[in-house]
Parts: C-alpha cells; sequence; structure tokens
C-alpha cells in the first residue's frame, strides 16, 4: 500500500499542478479523496491526460473501499510497471467514449461496449437505480451519479468492474 499512497500523492500534485480552468473527469477525481486508488491507478496506466482531454467520456469509476474489496495484493500488483497493460485493460473496462447521463441507460439490461472493446458490461436501469454486471458477473452498483464534467460524466460505483467473460444480460 506505500507504492499506492506515493502513486496517489504523486499524482495529485501532478494533476493539481497542470489543471486549468476546467474541471475535466481527472481533476475532479483528483480533487475527491474517495478516488485516490483510482487516481493512481488511472496515473500509473498513462492515462491521466486522455481523461483530462477532450471527448466525451463516461466513467464508471470505483471508490477507494471498492478497491480495498479486491483480493490483497492486487492493486499493489496491478500498479506495477510490468502489469501496466493489466492495468489499462481493467481501467478501459470502466470508461465509454459517450456522454451517458443515468437517464440516458434505458429500463431494463442492455449491453455497453466500453473503451476495452473486447469486452461487454450488462447495464440494468431500474426504478432501483443503475447496476453494472461485469466479466465475473457480479454487480457493482451506481451509488453516485451524473457527476458533471467539462469532458464527459462520472458515475461512482461500489465495485471495480473486471474484465472476464461476456455477463448474462437479457
Amino acid at each position: 500500500m506505500k507504492m499506492l499512497s506515493t502513486f496517489a500523492a504523486a499524482a495529485t500534485f501532478a494533476i493539481a499542478g497542470s489543471a486549468a480552468s476546467a474541471a475535466s473527469i481527472t481533476e475532479i477525481a483528483a480533487g475527491d479523496e474517495r478516488f485516490s486508488t483510482l487516481v493512481a491507478a488511472v496515473t500509473a496506466a498513462g492515462l491521466a491526460d486522455t481523461l483530462a482531454g477532450p471527448g466525451n467520456f463516461t466513467v464508471y469509476a470505483p471508490v477507494n473501499d471498492a478497491f480495498a474489496a479486491l483480493p490483497e495484493g492486487t492493486v499493489d500488483t496491478l500498479l506495477m510497471e510490468e502489469n501496466r497493460d493489466q492495468l489499462t485493460d481493467v481501467l478501459l473496462y470502466h470508461v465509454d467514449d459517450r456522454v451517458l447521463m443515468a437517464g440516458d441507460f434505458p429500463a431494463g439490461s442492455n449491453y455497453f461496449k466500453p473503451i476495452n472493446e473486447a469486452e461487454r458490461l450488462c447495464i440494468t436501469a431500474s426504478a432501483d437505480g443503475v447496476s453494472i454486471a461485469d466479466g465475473t458477473g457480479e454487480m457493482a452498483n451506481v451509488i453516485v451519479a451524473n457527476i458533471e464534467a467539462d469532458n464527459g460524466v462520472i458515475h461512482v460505483i461500489d465495485k471495480v468492474l473486471l474484465p472476464g467473460t461476456r455477463p448474462a444480460c437479457h
């Protein structure tokens, strides 16, 4: 976890130091302690500039507790330089290249294609809220929806989405 803290501190400093007046997805995440693990991971993967740049992004952003729920050592292992490709795959599984507000998800269960194009998410919208099935078949819940950024939107989730097999969706 020491390596994680070092990454988080460096990422926050680097992002805050380059912040423009606009609030990008990266800037919003860097300014919110709930996302320190996510910011460390995005920085380690070299994706901070992408999510700070122009674009239309929807980010399903896991909170620190979601990363802490992963098996012991998973986060530290993913943050190692030699695992950068695997980390990138996991992170791109959390990003769509469109702006999708919570109200844009059709009722019921539907497949969505994240930027990690080899994978699919099953997003279910109902009167109870929005949930997301990942490649493990487990569900993440959107616990805060529609945090608007200049380059997209963040939906806060309670589980790290993991690639794997295509989730059952219908």
